[in-house]
């Protein structure tokens, strides 16, 4: 989700439906990590030659780096108060920072130094090689390099910028308890519906994030992963 939306008034914060209680967190035990370990190192190998040669495209295509790297909020292993937040932290981020990976899919002057926007069809800024990647969601694969270095999984809710974190936080009640798992590729939310447009298009991922942290499991995950791929075949949701 990329937005420039201005912030609302505070009459206006939106409220979570259904905040049913959420499992501790740390729940992710070895045989859950494990799975993931040997789906990213496997999807490495299977995908090496095809991201090879994405990687060539998008150099001879346009000018700039073949990946580009952005700061996203992950796992936030404290324990969370009632008031949903803690303030042991002198800057509360939300969670533990960290580089994630994507294939560059803008023109460089456009990713550099510009405020983000929501995600739109027929954006200027996209590449002729990106709009393939975007549609695809092939700009995702060098993100199992963040699986094998423990920042994300393959399954769980996205991992959003820090601004745009602290932002949503602030207008969604209970957006930050989507942070009790660790980030990932793919998701509940991702196969059920599209790129944001809107806060509300938000609310509703964030229902599909917090019932899959409700019901996540080995298995959970692995129908997930299956669900993926005719979502990327079928290119639903994707421009």
């Amino acid at each position: 989700m990329r937005t420039s939306v201005e912030r609302q008034p505070p009459q206006q914060r939106i409220k979570l439906v259904n905040p049913a209680p959420l499992r501790p967190i740390g729940r992710e035990g070895p045989g859950r990590r494990l799975v993931n370990l040997v789906v990213a190192a496997i999807g490495l190998a299977f995908t090496l030659p095809l991201m090879l040669l994405l990687a060539l495209l998008i150099k001879l295509t346009s000018r700039g780096p073949v990946l580009f790297k952005q700061m996203r909020i992950g796992l936030d292993r404290r324990a969370l108060s009632r008031a949903g937040g803690n303030t042991r932290r002198r800057v509360d981020l939300g969670g533990k920072a960290f580089t994630m990976y994507k294939f560059r899919t803008m023109y460089v002057a456009s990713e550099n130094g510009t405020s983000q926007v929501w995600a739109m069809p027929d954006d200027h800024r996209v590449t002729p090689v990106g709009r393939v990647l975007r549609r695809f969601r092939l700009d995702e694969l060098p993100q199992l390099v963040n699986v094998l270095r423990g920042d994300m999984n393959i399954v769980g809710p996205r991992p959003e910028q820090p601004a745009i974190f602290i932002y949503l936080r602030e207008q969604i009640e209970g957006y930050q308890r989507r942070q009790r798992v660790r980030p990932g590729i793919t998701g509940w939310a991702q196969i059920n519906q599209g790129y944001d447009t809107s806060i509300a298009d938000v609310r509703r991922k964030l229902g599909y994030d917090l019932e899959y942290i409700r019901r996540q499991s080995p298995l959970e995950d692995l129908k997930i992963m299956a669900h993926t791929i005719p979502v990327m075949a079928l290119r639903y949701g994707a421009w």
